[in-house]
């Protein structure tokens, strides 16, 4: 199950067959990089859950954690009680090790999109893939956990960002997610068009996008600091309640503005380096911008997270959040 689909979705080596048994259930390969798993026996507990990882190409902890998922289910030591739609987004990117070819796959997850190429086309086939997952599975609660690491180190290791939408995240979440070893969490404040948010903004699915450390190279991952994490994954998948702690555990974020690079002449004011989470003081100069002019913090200290001068003209160069209770 797992060697022929990673075949097929990195080395294009089309399986024998697009579909098989394993010892609690069967798989689908539905696509390059998309697998769907569905049990033999449903628990009375079961979600139709959605993990994916991959979206950007160099995460690559996030593809270690769900083949060693893959592989307890494979082994026996794990039994499917839930179908599982299991996606690695940007294969492209994934094997040259970048996070993305042409534009960031990421932003793309919207059904108005209209732009053309290889990574836009992705999105598309991703947004399929769910739409029909989780219309076979219409009886049961929806759920979505995008798996990434960050870019740079941050003052929370391993965080989780809440997509913004009219559906509210079930009570029950914030403490499987303080189970997970979950240390911050990030209330998005408007539509951000991400693979998590798609899934909640359109299906009401429980979701959200995780940071699960930094980004390294395969077979360099600190994999010991996910086992919470991966027994998230395996209770879900295994139709049971996950283990759960106070949510007062985490530190609460609520985003108050967004830095957009508006022009080519273009700069954050802080050094490259800068972690996330670092916090910024009333007046202090975060960037300068040819179009827009000079951006200060206001009259409240502000916390800055996913700095990034070199994103296209038109993205999002920062988050800037505040905590809350």
């Amino acid at each position: 199950m797992l060697g022929q689909w990673l075949d097929w979705s990195l080395d294009g080596q089309l399986p024998a067959a697009s579909q098989g048994v394993f010892a609690s259930g069967a798989y689908h390969l539905r696509a390059p990089g998309i697998l769907e798993l569905i049990p033999n026996t449903q628990s009375q507990y079961a979600r139709a859950c959605i993990f994916s990882a991959a979206i950007h190409g160099n995460e690559t902890a996030p593809v270690e954690l769900l083949g060693e998922w893959l592989s307890g289910l494979e082994a026996g030591s794990l039994k499917l009680g839930a179908p599982v739609l299991v996606i690695l987004g940007n294969l492209p990117a994934l094997k040259a090790q970048q996070r993305f070819l042409a534009t960031n796959l990421n932003r793309l997850f919207n059904r108005e999109l209209t732009v053309k190429g290889e990574e836009p086309n992705r999105a598309r086939e991703l947004m399929a893939a769910v739409d029909g997952f989780y219309a076979r599975h219409a009886e049961l609660p929806k759920l979505h956990y995008d798996l990434h690491t960050a870019i740079r180190d941050s003052r929370y290791t391993r965080f989780v960002v809440e997509p913004y939408a009219d559906v509210p995240t079930d009570a029950e979440q914030w403490g499987w997610l303080a189970a997970a070893g979950m240390q911050a969490v990030l209330h998005q404040h408007q539509h951000s068009w991400t693979f998590s948010h798609y899934s909640k903004h359109y299906h009401a699915a429980q979701a959200f996008t995780f940071e699960l450390g930094r980004v390294a190279p395969f077979g360099q991952n600190d994999m010991a600091s996910l086992k919470p994490m991966r027994a998230l994954l395996s209770a879900l998948s295994e139709g049971r309640a996950p283990p759960s702690q106070p949510a007062t555990q985490m530190q609460f974020f609520q985003v108050h503005h967004e830095l957009i690079r508006h022009s080519d002449d273009f700069q954050l004011c802080f050094a490259d380096d800068t972690a996330n989470f670092s916090r910024f003081e009333p007046g202090t100069l975060l960037a300068l911008d040819a179009k827009t002019g000079e951006f200060r913090v206001g009259d409240m200290p502000l916390y800055v997270v996913f700095p990034n001068a070199q994103v296209e003209v038109g993205a999002r160069a920062a988050l800037l959040v505040a905590p809350i209770a």
